[in-house]
């Protein structure tokens, strides 16, 4: 793929904004044809930014107007290994011709090789896979395996933790805004503090099917777990018969500076899920458990497009570049030099910047939306994590001068945003 063209977006003066600041009227017709298209069938469940995109390369997008910008999206944190990376590519051109969808009644030889690959790499004892479509239902099998293997309901979760939005995931996941317009959810949930490790031992008792952390919470702030806490909540699942599941969605491949973010504190998780950046973009998720993971029998679980071998030969590309391309150490590095950069900023509008690897936070003391708007506009993108938290997860591949250039641009804009009015909704 040809690389982007090294252009931002601009605007026009007397045009109207939308919710991100973006003008909407600087667009062509043929953009504004395509975005008003797209709002027309949407389901409406979405906030959408007034761009269109159509294009991308390494860490950068290109719009329907020929505009480029960085991405530190990344898809949600999918894209870790960039746009269009030619091995990614590759692989899905050839597996495409071969053998797109296999049944795992069927065994299939990509999926095998995929499954043997993963579990060489994960962290601690985990020696089976269940792959399925997206984090979501691997947090849903997880919860079901967990249930299984102890014979008891309770599931305990962390507040401002995310697990997804399925009945299931959205019982362990704390924010009211997710929860409050589908209650009643599944019965047998609580929530504890984050990094208390005291409220959870009060909270682990003998109906306690499992515990799940995640190791950086992603959508509530960026907010890395204390090794106190990680650890004691493994003992304490350990000590009382309960599984230890560990919520990778975000974490995983790179993201944090290792390959999975449990390397950090030496956790071995009875329960690993994992899914965004696993298929390189393709909608993927799995769920690795362990031997304590017991009763697991056929038919007890299962998923149509689970374990596709085109899903799987794209994600044992990923593998192989995460690995030859060093790409969590490269995060590690790339991620220690961005917090030092913007712990630097003396500004009064930043409260504190933290961060593992390429996963990084500008916690700030006014509300959000307003500078994503602001940064779209003049060619970063860039994603909340709550409504004060300017969140960044660029590609593990992010040329160093493209994110030294989306820091610089993230510094300006701070800077003159800082003493502007706090008008900004809740993203």
């Amino acid at each position: 793929m040809a690389a982007a063209p090294d252009t931002t977006p601009g605007s026009q003066a007397g045009s109207q904004a939308g919710p991100l600041g973006r003008d909407t009227a600087g667009l062509s017709d043929a953009a504004a044809a395509l975005l008003a298209l797209e709002q027309q069938y949407s389901s409406g469940v979405y906030p959408k930014r007034e761009v269109v995109m159509v294009a991308g390369c390494e860490a950068r997008l290109v719009d329907a107007d020929g505009h480029s910008y960085i991405d530190c999206m990344a898809g949600h944190g999918v894209a870790n290994c960039g746009h269009g990376h030619p091995v990614l590519t590759a692989a899905l051109t050839a597996q495409v011709g071969r053998l797109v969808t296999c049944p795992e009644s069927l065994p299939n030889d990509v999926r095998a090789e995929y499954q043997r690959r993963l579990l060489e790499v994960a962290p601690g004892d985990l020696d089976r896979v269940f792959l399925c479509n997206s984090g979501t239902e691997a947090i849903e099998a997880a919860f079901k395996f967990a249930r299984l293997a102890t014979g008891r309901s309770g599931l305990i979760a962390t507040m401002r933790g995310f697990h997804g939005r399925t009945f299931g995931a959205l019982s362990a996941t704390w924010e009211k805004k997710y929860r409050g317009p589908f209650e009643p959810l599944v019965p047998g949930f609580g929530h504890v503090p984050y990094n208390k490790l005291d409220k959870l031992d009060a909270a682990v008792g003998d109906d306690t099917a499992g515990v799940i952390v995640e190791v950086v919470q992603g959508e509530g702030g960026v907010n890395p777990g204390e090794a106190e806490f990680l650890q004691g909540a493994q003992a304490l699942c350990r000590e009382r018969g309960a599984m230890f599941i560990v919520d990778e969605i975000q974490t995983g491949f790179g993201r944090t500076g290792r390959l999975f973010a449990c390397e950090h504190h030496d956790l071995s998780p009875d329960i690993l899920a994992l899914g965004k950046a696993i298929g390189g973009g393709l909608p993927m998720g799995a769920t690795l458990v362990g031997p304590r993971v017991a009763h697991l029998k056929p038919g007890l679980h299962g998923s149509t497009f689970g374990g596709n071998p085109l899903a799987c030969a794209v994600a044992t590309a990923v593998l192989d570049v995460l690995r030859d391309e060093r790409l969590p150490e490269r995060a590690a590095a790339l991620g220690a030099r961005a917090v030092a950069r913007l712990s630097a900023l003396d500004l009064p509008v930043i409260r504190e910047v933290r961060g593992l690897g390429l996963m990084l936070a500008v916690d700030l003391r006014k509300r959000v939306t307003p500078l994503l708007g602001l940064l779209m506009q003049r060619g970063v993108l860039a994603l909340p994590a709550g409504p004060t938290v300017l969140r960044l997860l660029p590609p593990l591949t992010i040329p160093e001068a493209d994110l030294d250039r989306a820091l610089t641009i993230i510094e300006e804009t701070l800077r003159e945003w800082a003493d502007a009015p706090d008008t900004g909704d809740d993203p």
